[in-house]
């Protein structure tokens, strides 16, 4: 490994400590703790999980608006250019998916058109795709983001190999779905059997006999259980314990539950979260729904506006302490919020509020059906903004990713 990629891990790593450690190293919690620091510290999602329509829905963007997004893996954020905000700031603690969003950005620039970007992006599974990074986006690459794609792991390959052999397999998200494929085929269940479905019966029928079941089983069971055995969804010790009191059957009957919603909330062709869920990729079909940043009818939109995109490796709070007052418009906080203990929320909310021009928005998603805000945040900050309850929940009703408890919204005066 390279000395700027290990510069990369090191920066992750101090990041999510100070987001995620709050119990002594070596107490059970503390342990959890730091099992869950390493997890995260490679790439995580290589496809986000968050629905970019509902998220543009809500913020309704404008020409003159500073959008403010914890990065992830950059699907949302370059789907927002499809609604031509002036400027887009993303932040992530995640060096891995700061490196991904650098990747994206180079090579909206550097490929010579729509099926080159979608090979590239979309497929991620042909060996052109390696010689297309080499020629074309290693030059407009900057030397940090390089260096990560070019690391090479234990096996001497590099990282940018998995765009030629399937990216969306990839990743502590990938390999955990992966896991889940092979544990249900080893009880003689085929999760893929849903995308077969032709009507969303079809599809309640597949869920009934090929994803349901597992859930009956002794082992999954005790998997489920343990939040370690969760880290790959993202789940870290503090939402566990929140999202398993969800519904009264615990973290068994939320999984379920979700499962469901995600295998028969939405017809499968208009979902490619569930092609991700049960394909571990997007559907061939020419007329698939992709993630707006990858529609060909978006192609040129998003290359032309790529530039309004800025990535910086740190936290939404400390972002934004350093930007001046009244500066963004829009904030988008995925589900952060929910690793964040009193002391932090505060700070993040107090710097949100500082930040926020008249009218800004707030969006972000909890894993369990709860606000998460009040009796945390001091009313002093919170009562400037007004909680959208029934847009909040209509939206949630409607996002096809199906894994959130909730989506909120929050506006300030205008």
């Amino acid at each position: 490994m390279t000395r700027a990629a290990r510069a990369i891990r090191r920066e992750t790593s101090l990041g999510l400590t100070s987001a995620v450690h709050r119990s002594a190293p070596l107490s059970r919690a503390g342990l959890s703790e730091r099992l869950f620091t390493f997890a995260f510290s490679g790439l995580v999602y290589p496809q986000i999980w968050e629905d970019p329509l509902i998220d543009m829905e809500a913020l309704r963007l404008g020409p003159q608006d500073h959008v403010v997004a914890i990065a992830s893996s950059s699907c949302n954020v370059l789907s927002y250019l499809t609604a031509d905000p002036a400027r887009i700031s993303a932040v992530d603690l995640n060096g891995a998916h700061v490196a991904l969003g650098r990747l994206k950005l180079a090579g909206l620039q550097a490929l010579p058109d729509h099926a080159a970007f979608f090979r590239f992006f979309g497929r991620t599974d042909e060996p052109a795709n390696i010689a297309a990074y080499d020629d074309l986006i290693r030059p407009r690459l900057d030397p940090v983001s390089r260096a990560y794609w070019e690391a090479r792991g234990l096996d001497g390959r590099r990282r940018i190999g998995a765009f030629g052999k399937g990216f969306y397999r990839h990743g502590l998200l990938g390999r955990f779905i992966g896991a889940g494929h092979r544990i249900a085929r080893l009880y003689g269940h085929d999760l893929s059997r849903v995308l077969k479905a032709r009507t969303m019966p079809e599809q309640r029928q597949a869920f009934e006999t090929e994803i349901a079941p597992l859930f009956e089983k002794a082992m999954i069971r005790w998997m489920i259980a343990r939040p370690a055995s969760l880290y790959g969804l993202g789940i870290p010790p503090a939402q566990y314990g929140a999202l398993a009191k969800d519904l009264p059957g615990g973290m068994v009957a939320v999984l379920r539950h979700r499962m469901e919603r995600l295998a028969c909330g939405f017809p499968i062709k208009d979902n490619y979260f569930a092609w991700q869920a049960f394909g571990r990729g997007y559907d061939p079909a020419p007329d698939a729904a992709l993630p707006p940043y990858l529609q060909a009818a978006n192609f040129e939109a998003v290359r032309e506006r790529g530039p309004r995109v800025r990535y910086q490796q740190q936290s939404m709070t400390a972002f934004l302490a350093a930007s001046p007052d009244a500066s963004a418009d829009a904030y988008v906080l995925l589900d952060a919020q929910d690793w964040m203990n009193d002391s932090d929320l505060m700070a993040l909310w107090a710097q949100i509020t500082r930040t926020a021009r008249p009218g800004a928005r707030v969006i972000f998603r909890t894993a369990a059906d709860e606000r998460c805000l009040p009796g945390r945040v001091p009313d002093a900050i919170l009562n400037a903004w007004t909680y959208e309850e029934a847009t909040s929940r209509a939206l949630c009703a409607r996002d096809r990713s199906s894994i959130y408890g909730g989506f909120h919204l929050y506006r300030l005066a205008a």
